[in-house]
């Protein structure tokens, strides 16, 4: 084990608020060196943490409690398997436990559509089972169940087929009456900032009238409302939702005595004086030592929309998530802090980053960018190794922004190396097989298999997005049939890629470039094998393990 040395800061300038017993402080964005558990920790390791608890682009998280433990689902867009489901016993150390789905059973998800599908899901738990709702802003409202939230999940049953619907939230009442809140999306439905309840049957799978429009931020008072969250506390119903748009954004929250309305509003956390631009959307759970906690996203640019987890205190009534340092019952978001009191301590854990392919399927961190199709990988041909078949660019694309058997994760920390070891002797010529980071521009180092014989190559899409074209940004040469591909990460998402025949020395191709966002979501890194469009051969190419430090 490592030790960590706290700055001083954080020993001595510890902020007395939020109940007696949570200290907290605002700071810089970026703490101490981590320890070798993985290349961010959020855990301290004397009893505080640091914010983000999930340096990972998990985008519009929602959190529920049950019993001991803590549940936690995000958007997944276009990405499968989708909709990810974290597991915490103190919100704090989070792994993946699991996907609500392995497949778009609807759609044309055969092919990326970028920044489609699952958007802003919540989870619930109601009577023996676990429900997870979201908005699909082409297709409609869904919902899956199960007893067993590391799946397998129920089937998905559309609960309202609509347009811009987005954002749903269902809400079980002490008379067993259910209800859902969700907003709109203006691309869609051509109006947003507004929040609309509907009456929905108790098994939660149709709604059973029109709805009623219970917020109204149209007015320009609250501008991009959307993200709603139901709650009922002391006999006020809540509906705590983001406003302002993502980089620049705030938390409000609305009370009212009836589900209908008429609900009252303010502002319970926003930047204020800190480096936490745009808190933002999430879920609020109390303990059963009576904390309560909320759980939001950050906007990093390429690093995606990271989590993090206030303190919150309750005043007349009104939630104050984060310090409440110069305006009342308004927090802004906390750098450190007391960990939440669950009783006890737990291990240190982080969400799943490196794989040493031992297993019969990739780790639950990896998700391809469209619908799965049988012959594209195989972990069972050579035990160990990640085996990826070459296959062909969709005829419609002009980039690997179109393909849709690229395996990738996300960026898990502000600086981290990725190093894996690739052998490539059964590509067939023209076939390429390396390592990427993907965004709206992407950049690939890789293995490329000519007629002349093998060489490393790095390159560049800029404007992937908009059918831009590749261009070789750098080259080198290769000794045999395997090597190892590296990229290293600094701050500011800057990405150099480099190379090794031997695992001694590293060879850096081309210049240094930064990773870019996606649509929607942060730059994502990963493995690909592509052959040469026509190429009656395709072959494949192995990896042995993907390593992160």
């Amino acid at each position: 084990m490592r030790w960590i040395l706290l700055p001083l800061r954080t020993v001595l300038g510890a902020l007395a608020l939020m109940t007696a017993s949570v200290s907290c402080q605002t700071g810089s964005r970026d703490g101490a060196s981590t320890t070798s558990v993985g290349p961010w920790v959020s855990d301290n390791g004397d009893g505080t943490y640091r914010n983000p608890v999930i340096f990972a682009d998990y985008s519009d998280p929602d959190v529920v409690r049950v019993g001991d433990d803590f549940y936690l689902v995000s958007s997944s867009f276009n990405c499968v398997p989708g909709l990810p489901v974290l597991h915490s016993k103190d919100l704090v150390n989070w792994t993946i436990i699991g996907h609500v789905f392995d497949r778009f059973p609807y759609g044309q998800f055969d092919v990326p559509q970028h920044g489609n599908g699952v958007w802003a899901p919540s989870i619930r738990y109601h009577k023996g089972e676990f429900y997870v709702y979201y908005g699909d802003p082409d297709y409609g409202i869904f919902m899956a169940k199960t007893r067993n939230p590391a799946g397998p999940w129920g089937p998905l049953v559309r609960v309202q087929e609509s347009k811009g619907w987005i954002d749903p939230c269902p809400f079980w009442d002490d008379d067993g009456k259910a209800y859902l809140v969700h907003a709109r999306a203006h691309s869609r439905a051509g109006i947003n900032s507004i929040l609309t309840i509907n009456r929905m049957s108790a098994d939660g799978t149709k709604l059973l009238d029109e709805g009623k429009l219970v917020v109204d931020g149209r007015n320009g008072k609250y501008r991009t409302l959307e993200g709603p969250k139901m709650y009922k506390r002391n006999g006020y119903y809540y509906l705590l939702a983001p406003a302002g748009g993502v980089p620049q954004g705030y938390q409000l929250a609305f009370r009212s005595r009836s589900v209908f309305g008429p609900y009252e509003g303010r502002i319970v956390m926003d930047q204020g004086k800190t480096e936490i631009n745009g808190p933002h959307q999430g879920g609020w759970v109390e303990l059963k030592s009576g904390e309560s906690w909320f759980v939001h996203f950050q906007d990093r640019g390429a690093y995606g929309r990271v989590v993090h987890l206030q303190p919150v205190k309750w005043v007349d009534d009104w939630p104050v998530m984060g310090i409440d340092k110069d305006t009342p019952g308004k927090g802004e978001p906390v750098l450190t802090c007391k960990k939440p009191d669950v009783g006890r301590s737990y291990p240190t854990l982080v969400p799943q980053t490196s794989d040493e392919f031992d297993s019969r399927r990739p780790g639950l961190q990896w998700q391809w960018e469209g619908n799965y199709r049988e012959g594209w990988m195989s972990l069972t041909e050579r035990p160990g190794w990640l085996r990826l078949f070459a296959t062909q660019i969709p005829k419609k694309g002009t980039n690997l922004r179109s393909a849709p058997n690229l395996i990738l994760q996300k960026l898990p920390a502000s600086e981290f190396t990725v190093t894996t070891k690739l052998e490539f002797g059964k590509l067939a010529v023209g076939g390429k097989a390396g390592l990427m980071i993907m965004g709206m521009t992407y950049s690939y180092l890789a293995v490329e298999r000519t007629a002349a014989g093998d060489r490393v190559v790095e390159v560049t899409c800029r404007d992937a997005a908009k059918g831009g074209r590749e261009i070789e940004e750098g080259s080198g040469g290769c000794a045999g049939d395997s090597l190892l591909l590296r990229v290293k990460v600094s701050p500011g998402a800057i990405c150099q890629f480099s190379y090794s025949n031997d695992g001694k020395g590293f060879i850096p191709v081309g210049e240094s470039f930064p990773a870019s966002v996606g649509r929607w979501m942060g730059a994502k890194v990963g493995l690909f094998s592509m052959a040469k469009d026509g190429a009656e051969r395709r072959g494949y190419a192995d990896f042995d393990w993907f390593r992160f430090e």
